[in-house]
């Protein structure tokens, strides 16, 4: 009889004289709450504790600056991650003195607001000293003499991290790398010599001159990167909104004319409303034809895209169908 009774009590039902009658509905004073994630927070929690880890687990780590959308998101997340704090690692940048003069004014006023620390490795630099030598031609760029400097700084530094906004989806060389990809005592990296982060669990032991590229971003693609700036009104370049400029045409590529890029006979240069996906050296980053001025416009042409943005807009990826591998095997980003 009492667990007879336990039960319709237990369901709304209980006992009145010879009847049953039910109970009245239970109001709750506040409405239910839900804890679901969005997948921008998703991904903004595994980021930030992801560069929480690094910072302490490692006793010098480095953030890659460069001013491009991918670094100044990782840089965002850094902030958020510390905050109220200040950064506790400095930020490097490699200048191959071919930068977009809009980059480099973004990357000082961001420096500069925040009070960080900026490295600069420089090209000119390693040029200057002979240990790099310049490519010549009509199609030479500076953008593969960027290991060099970079490794050196590294060295110069001790660093034993360098935090890089790459994500797998850029390229298929970038989806072989692990969150914490492992580099030898050369800079090198071997996609084979990875190690197994399952659960999440990443190990940063490594021996005394080697160093870790560690990717927040790996698992974002590009559409996350835009949707995240507009949620967190991320400042950018000015060459990320559509603008005029005098570009030309070569190998199905809009490349931004300059100095440092000198046309070839059949290239003519006229002026476009153009937009940068992605942002680098000059004389291997190319532009697409564009009017989105506003981040919602910019949204609304990738979603229609069919094309990422190193195969649109990045000729050095064109240099032999490994160019992006072969790069990372010597040590670039």
């Amino acid at each position: 009889m009492f667990h007879r009774l336990f039960s319709r009590v237990a369901s709304g039902v209980f006992w009145v004289g010879a009847g049953l009658r039910k109970a009245a509905p239970a109001v709750l004073p506040f409405a239910p709450v839900s804890y679901a994630l969005s997948h921008l927070q998703v991904l903004e929690a595994e980021s930030i504790f992801i560069i929480r880890e690094v910072a302490a687990e490692l006793d010098r780590p480095v953030l890659l600056f460069s001013g491009g959308k991918d670094s100044a998101v990782m840089l965002h997340l850094a902030v958020k991650a510390f905050w109220p704090a200040p950064l506790p690692f400095p930020l490097l940048h490699v200048d191959t003195g071919h930068n977009f003069p809009e980059v480099l004014q973004y990357r000082d006023e961001r420096v500069a607001e925040l009070g960080a620390r900026l490295i600069v490795a420089s090209v000119q630099d390693a040029i200057d000293a002979g240990r790099v030598t310049e490519e010549k031609g009509p199609r030479a760029s500076r953008n593969r003499l960027q290991t060099q400097p970079l490794l050196e700084a590294i060295e110069q530094h001790g660093f034993n991290a360098v935090l890089g906004g790459a994500r797998r989806d850029e390229e298929k060389a970038r989806a072989k790398e692990r969150v914490y990809s492992f580099r030898d005592e050369f800079g090198q990296w071997d996609p084979k010599n990875q190690r197994p982060e399952l659960w999440s669990l990443y190990n940063g032991r490594h021996r005394r001159g080697e160093h870790l590229r560690v990717f927040p971003l790996s698992n974002w693609t590009e559409l996350d990167v835009w949707q995240y700036i507009e949620r967190e009104g991320v400042a950018l370049p000015s060459l990320y909104s559509s603008h005029r400029r005098e570009v030309f045409l070569r190998d199905g590529m809009l490349m931004a004319a300059s100095p440092f890029l000198p046309t070839l006979p059949g290239e003519t240069v006229t002026t476009q409303a153009v937009r940068f996906r992605t942002v680098g050296d000059m004389t291997c980053t190319a532009c697409v034809a564009s009017t989105a001025s506003t981040v919602e416009q910019v949204l609304a042409e990738l979603l229609a895209s069919r094309v990422t943005e190193r195969g649109a807009s990045r000729a050095d990826d064109r240099f032999s169908d490994t160019a992006m591998e072969d790069r990372k095997r010597e040590g670039y980003f």
